[in-house]
């Protein structure tokens, strides 16, 4: 007997071979049907010149219901638009058994790279690069011969490279979903990467700044301005003999370069690497005394608002007075966005022998010193713009007197 609720991982568990099917309540047409082998697919149904049809989207084991009920979205928008999904699957098949199965790269570059781009242009060439620079082991493989054995053979090799589990994870996720757009537009059956399954790591890791070390991170601050106002006195003074215009005199002006009000903002919003770089001054309210992080920059692609606090805010207010004409906060030239900055970081960290600290982790910094400071962890997760609390828990054990506070309630 048919079941209509939205359709989820627990709903699908609990789906029995006799009730058959689920109707999902999100998207109507969408549904999951389970077989007597145990098997369950989503489907979407749909009417188009009086002819009935059921569209298979995928098998549950291959793609989520979220990425199911997304395509179901796809799919029912394009017959809305006057195309037959199923006929138009039809034709690529035909298609695709001149060509047999697609060899991998040829994929990427004449299948996925197109759909990329029409999804998000930005992200498009990254993620192609990544999938050839992380797989050049399968470039010469048909798509079909890409199976879960492979890549656990190239996890092992890069767990033996030392290669962290969270960024071999980040990989196999982005192959897999490669592997089940293919699938989805009929140029393999099924893929079988669902059996590849995720490494398990502890990814607690808080590292913020001691304030010994925060005391030496300032001085390697100090001594580099020091530095480069001396070596531009001396460029000045060179230019001046020559009766050629002088550069800047960065005597007079507070920031040398954009690295320290970068570590600035960093320590006192837990803004990320990327959230930094791509902001622009039209983000900043300093009557307002926030910022806003667009969705378009944001990782959970959510907007957010963080306030500055005076130190953050008097940064950027000489910021600006040192860059009045750029768009972008922090800027190679005057039109584009910073994009690199890890010479000049690792410079300054060897300088102030500061270890194990990477830049990333001013946001542990940045979040650490606020519950120590007693914030509660739903505000942390808030600022940090953490889609839920699961993540901001890691820094509950830094506020150990709020659980003592808590036990004393009932003393």
């Amino acid at each position: 007997m048919p079941i209509k609720k939205k359709i989820t991982n627990s709903a699908l568990k609990d789906l029995t071979v006799e009730q058959r099917r689920i109707n999902d309540t999100e998207v109507s047409g969408f549904h999951a049907l389970k077989f007597a082998s145990g098997k369950i697919a989503y489907y979407v149904y749909y009417r188009i010149d009086g002819k009935q049809v059921n569209f298979k989207i995928g098998l549950a084991s291959d793609i989520s219901p979220a990425q199911a009920r997304d395509r179901a979205r796809e799919k029912l928008g394009e017959v809305v638009k006057g195309t037959d999904v199923q006929e138009s699957r039809k034709q690529a098949r035909i298609e695709q058994k001149s060509e047999k199965y697609l060899n991998f790269y040829k994929f990427l570059d004449t299948k996925y790279s197109v759909f990329l781009k029409s999804r998000n242009p930005k992200t498009a060439h990254t993620i192609i690069s990544h999938l050839k620079s992380m797989f050049k082991c399968f470039k010469a493989k048909n798509l079909n011969e890409i199976d879960a054995w492979s890549v656990e053979q190239w996890r092992n090799d890069r767990l033996e490279l030392g290669r962290k589990p969270s960024t071999i994870n980040a990989s196999v996720n982005t192959l897999k979903g490669a592997m089940s757009r293919a699938v989805e537009w009929g140029i393999i059956d099924s893929h079988e990467l669902h059996k590849v399954k995720t490494l398990k790591f502890d990814n607690t890791r808080i590292r913020y700044l001691s304030t010994e070390e925060l005391a030496q991170l300032n001085e390697a601050i100090l001594e580099r301005n020091q530095l480069l106002r001396d070596k531009r006195d001396s460029a000045n003074e060179h230019r001046r003999i020559r009766g050629r215009d002088e550069h800047t005199d960065l005597k007079k002006v507070r920031f040398v370069d954009y690295l320290e009000p970068l570590i600035i903002l960093a320590m006192n919003t837990g803004l990320r690497r990327g959230e930094l770089l791509s902001l622009k001054w039209s983000d900043i309210t300093t009557r307002g005394r926030y910022l806003t992080v667009r969705a378009s920059n944001a990782k959970s692609s959510k907007s957010r608002v963080v306030h500055l606090n005076d130190t953050a805010l008097s940064a950027l207010r000489y910021w600006k007075k040192q860059n009045t004409k750029c768009e972008f906060v922090f800027t190679a030239d005057m039109e584009n966005p910073l994009a690199d900055i890890k010479k000049a970081w690792n410079n300054l960290l060897a300088k102030s022998g500061v270890t194990d600290f990477r830049f990333h982790d001013f946001r542990h910094h940045f979040a650490s010193s606020l519950v120590m400071a007693g914030v509660d962890l739903n505000t942390v997760r808030e600022l940090l713009g953490h889609s839920d609390l699961k993540m901001t828990l890691r820094y509950a054990h830094l506020a150990p007197e709020h659980k003592a506070a808590a036990v004393n309630l009932i003393g």
